[in-house]
């Protein structure tokens, strides 16, 4: 099992990445909660891994905190959930959300996520509950990888990339980036405004 990766960021296209690691490149797949805390192409980065074996692929799974690891992995122990349907709820929500909508059975919040329907919702809340690894204050603060930087040199294009990646058709995802673009938004905000259910 590989638990950690360090190394140099060479690419980034939401939600993969390649790491640099001593002359060796690792493909990552990481929620966009870990792509907002990454830094500039070129500067090193620490991510915290897990390794899903599958008979057609190996697949690495990157997280910019030891709690947003922990929590993927408890969530691919529900039933139903996977761990590509368990990075999208990563990547709409961050831990300390995704607590509370457990906390106060918030079926709606979670259901705004793309894959996620009202039975997987209801699921989610009754299977996690009890089972939640401990949230610590570390867990809300920034990463120490964080470095301002955009997520590529065509923010809507990128944006586009990250949300049909992540579930959402073509078309409604390149409606949602042309109507937050509109806005004068960044591609960081308009993933976040999209996952999070805020634009229809």
């Amino acid at each position: 099992m590989i638990g950690f990766l360090r190394g140099k960021l060479i690419q980034k296209t939401p939600p993969q990445l390649v790491l640099d690691v001593r002359g060796v490149g690792y493909e990552v797949e990481a929620p966009m909660t870990t792509f907002y805390d990454l830094p500039a192409l070129g500067q090193e980065v620490k991510l915290h891994t897990h390794l899903v074996v599958r008979e057609d692929a190996h697949i690495l799974f990157g997280f910019a905190s030891e709690t947003e690891r922990m929590l993927f992995r408890t969530l691919i122990k529900v039933n139903g959930v996977g761990p590509k349907l368990a990075l999208t709820i990563l990547s709409g929500q961050s831990v300390a959300e995704f607590y509370r909508c457990v906390d106060d059975n918030d079926v709606k919040a979670l259901v705004r996520l793309p894959g996620v329907g009202q039975k997987t919702a209801e699921r989610l809340i009754i299977e996690m509950r009890g089972r939640l690894p401990a949230l610590n204050d570390a867990s809300l603060e920034p990463g120490p990888n964080q470095t301002p930087a955009t997520l590529g040199s065509s923010p809507k294009q990128e944006a586009i990339t990250a949300l049909c990646a992540l579930g959402y058709k073509p078309q409604d995802a390149a409606r949602m980036v042309q109507t937050i673009a509109a806005e004068d938004k960044s591609c960081e905000d308009i993933i976040r405004q999209a996952l999070r259910g805020t634009i229809k």
